[in-house]
């Protein structure tokens, strides 16, 4: 039976020219009994990229014509940048595309790229041939209106390059200066621009909740539900019938908790634990079962694939599942039977799962936890709380002591733990940021994370035991010139990886980061290592996972608000009742591999939407700060500046490299450093610095900052030396005016 990959295959092998359908059934002896389904597959080839289609209606590999297919990232200057979606040879990186070659693509498309040349440097340069996908049918932005009545919508998204025009009647009732969302009716050509309709207003760009709004609609995150999946979701119920349980493994017996932040909604996740007579403990992790009820192709399992991920805002979220779900039936909300998907393992001393089992299992939990709660009985050991929870004690303590164990153990192999403050805002009602301050993970959100760690491991390594096709979670060993570029860097603080660059492992990079903890060189040594790791991404295969140290690794635990954990739980369920047939692992192995695209793309949009918002924010929060000092950490260098993180908001915010006008700076790429000509002064990564707020850009959401010891020199540079009270009358006019810069920053009330 031909598959997609093995048509990829055949034609590597034996097609040496771009052919037609006709040619390819001959060349590739592919019989009338496949012949409809082989040109059905090669049709989701060029779909998917993996075949190009030409003049013709010739196909052709990619690779072979110097074409590569990925996604189209615009700059507001007019140029783009392709990350294609296979390496680039022989240097890697992405493809340059100047203006002129953009060829009407839009940010975020979908594209088919040709290398043009090769630059000095290995930077590849070239020019998009084919638009595969639009990545937006409608784009949100400012509505405004000319003398002429032509209205035009000016894009949000200043990577979006072209206005919209809107024609008469077109609106939508939309006022000049409103944000709204525009549904593109005429794709931009070379001879004409883009035109639309607006299709929602969304209101003043200041107005209370607006600011979400817009983020959703920017990254096309589809926010109600559709009604057949919410009339799926009713029909469900909200309770569970005596028919579902029977056959499940009945945990209700046994003492169970969920641990989770204070005002979480949904629980995905409940603990068991016990001491084994061996002195081993059994420790369960109970997961909802959210695949007895979204079955695959329903309503519901189209829209969860479609929208990949939930999406956390700082004021609400945007769930995978309707509300009936999320919090209702698949929340494991305590004093009610649900149903799950339990995995439980023995845990020797040394920290080794020694034997697991999977279970169809129902469960009560009998208690909802919070983190503050669990963490006020096992560190602060609050008399009130212990007594309150007297009997659910013994367990946190158990899990205090397995927590030890599993930690020490997966230190010990080198898993690697980066301790960088994570930020929490505090919102009021109108979603304005009150506060942003340190987020603090005690001992309860580690135990549950180490718990949930194993759970994934174990899961991984059974599938891949079982040789069942799902999707693994997967983080690739760093590229080695990133780690040739990290190591450079810190020699220059007297260490070392202490390995050759191609036999760095994990443990190399852990090792560094305890030799570093709590000193000076900490921050910038960890912000590097960060940048020089891959990013984690989901992979049919499994290629283990760098940066946890383990050959298998997937996602499990969070089936409620992640795609990815659904399709592992198919798999585990499909195993344990025998319905792995290999036409059904044929069937999964096709789609496995377009569902990882996606649902990694899907996590990207999601980081990305939250973190756009959540700067915007911070941006709002520091508006009535300028002129206010700040300390502050070097988080990035760059030839243009110095990014800054403010260490009382958690803020970055952009020190220009115009603002540094005490000196010439100099980017030195290799040492993360800014380098002044003539006074030799180094700013570089990590550094501890002292920054004012200059200003607060609303318009690009940044936040400008100087350093305030190059603004005093400035200052004092332009005022000259000090005058003789004795000197001449004449001597006045031998004074400098003061500069631009200064001028400016005395409008501004900054001395």
């Amino acid at each position: 039976m031909l598959s997609r990959d093995h048509i990829l295959t055949l034609m590597r092998e034996r097609v040496h020219h771009p052919a037609g359908i006709r040619e390819l059934l001959q060349i590739l002896k592919v019989s009338r009994d496949d012949r409809t389904s082989f040109t059905r597959h090669v049709k989701s080839l060029v779909s998917a990229g993996d075949l190009i289609q030409i003049r013709g209606h010739r196909f052709g590999l990619p690779e072979k014509m110097d074409l590569y297919v990925g996604r189209l990232q615009t700059h507001p200057a007019g140029y783009g940048f392709v990350t294609p979606e296979r390496p680039l040879e022989p240097a890697g990186g992405d493809i340059y595309i100047s203006p002129q070659h953009l060829n009407e693509a839009m940010q975020g498309d979908r594209v088919v790229a040709r290398i043009e040349r090769i630059k000095d440097g290995g930077r590849a340069e070239g020019r998009i041939i084919r638009i595969l996908e639009h990545a937006n049918e409608s784009i949100v932005g400012r509505y405004d209106r000319d003398d002429s009545g032509m209205g035009r919508v000016v894009p949000f998204d200043r990577r979006v390059l072209m206005d919209i025009f809107i024609p008469p009647g077109q609106e939508g009732g939309a006022s000049p200066g409103e944000m709204v969302t525009v549904e593109l009716t005429r794709w931009p050509t070379p001879a004409r621009s883009a035109i639309g309709r607006v299709a929602d207003v969304l209101g003043d760009i200041d107005a209370p909740g607006v600011d979400t709004e817009i983020i959703i609609r920017k990254y096309g995150i589809p926010d109600a539900h559709s009604a057949d999946a919410v009339a799926e979701a009713v029909r469900l119920g909200s309770t569970v019938s005596e028919r579902d349980i029977r056959g499940r493994t009945d945990f209700r017996g046994v003492p169970t908790v969920t641990i989770d932040g204070e005002h979480a909604r949904d629980f995905d996740d409940a603990i068991t634990i016990e001491k084994l007579p061996n002195g081993n403990a059994w420790l369960g992790v109970h997961i909802a079962d959210v695949s007895h009820y979204v079955r695959d192709g329903s309503a519901l399992d189209r829209e969860a694939y479609e929208r990949g991920t939930s999406v956390y805002f700082p004021e609400r979220a945007v769930h995978m599942f309707p509300s009936e779900l999320a919090t209702g039936l698949c929340s494991l909300n305590p004093h009610v039977d649900r149903l799950v998907q339990s995995c439980l393992m023995e845990i020797d001393r040394q920290g080794r799962v020694v034997r697991h089992e999977f279970h169809d299992g129902v469960i009560n939990s009998t208690e909802r936890m919070t983190y503050a709660a669990v963490n006020g009985i096992l560190t602060d050991r609050d008399p009130d709380l212990m007594r309150h929870y007297a009997a659910l004690v013994p367990m946190f303590e158990q899990m205090r002591e397995l927590f030890q164990i599993l930690n020490d153990a997966r230190r010990l192999r080198g898993s690697i733990d980066f301790d960088l403050n994570e930020a929490e805002v505090v919102v009021d009602e109108g979603g304005v940021i009150e506060a942003i301050i340190a987020l603090e993970r005690n001992v309860a959100h580690r135990l549950i994370e180490e718990f949930m760690l194993l759970a994934n491991e174990t899961v991984a390594s059974h599938l891949e035991e079982q040789a069942a096709p799902s999707l693994y979670r997967v983080h690739e060993e760093p590229d080695i010139l990133k780690v040739e570029k990290f190591e450079e860097f810190i020699s220059g603080f007297g260490y070392s990886l202490g390995a050759p660059l191609d036999a760095v492992r994990p443990r190399h990079f852990q090792k560094l980061l305890e030799r570093i903890h709590g000193k000076p060189e900490e921050k910038p040594i960890a912000f590097l290592m960060l940048r020089t790791m891959q990013k984690a991404r989901y992979e049919p295969e499994n290629l283990g996972h760098f940066g946890l140290a383990t050959s298998s690794y997937t996602h499990f635990t969070s089936p409620i608000r992640r795609y990815p954990d659904l399709v592992v739980h198919r798999a585990l369920r499909a195993v344990r009742h025998g319905e792995l047939n290999e036409e059904a692992r044929e069937e999964r192995r096709e789609e496995l591999p377009e569902t990882a695209r996606h649902t990694s793309d899907m996590e990207r949009r999601a980081d990305d939407a939250e973190r756009e918002l959540l700067q915007w924010k911070k941006v709002k929060f520091m508006a009535d700060k300028v002129g206010d000092e700040f300390e502050g950490y070097v988080t990035g260098v760059a030839a243009f500046g110095l990014f800054i993180q403010l260490i009382e908001h958690y803020v970055e915010g952009l020190v220009h490299v115009s603002t540094m006008a005490d000196d010439y700076y100099r980017f030195i790429e290799g040492a993360h450093t800014l380098r002044g000509e003539n006074t030799r002064k180094d700013y570089r990564l990590g550094d501890h610095v002292k920054v004012q707020v200059i200003r607060v850009n609303m318009d690009v959401r940044q936040i400008d900052l100087g350093l305030v010891e190059i603004l005093e020199r400035v200052r004092e540079g332009a005022r000259g030396p000090r005058r003789s009270k004795a000197a001449p009358k004449q001597q006045k006019t031998r004074r400098q005016r003061p500069g631009k810069h200064e001028r400016s920053m005395r409008k501004r009330g900054h001395r």
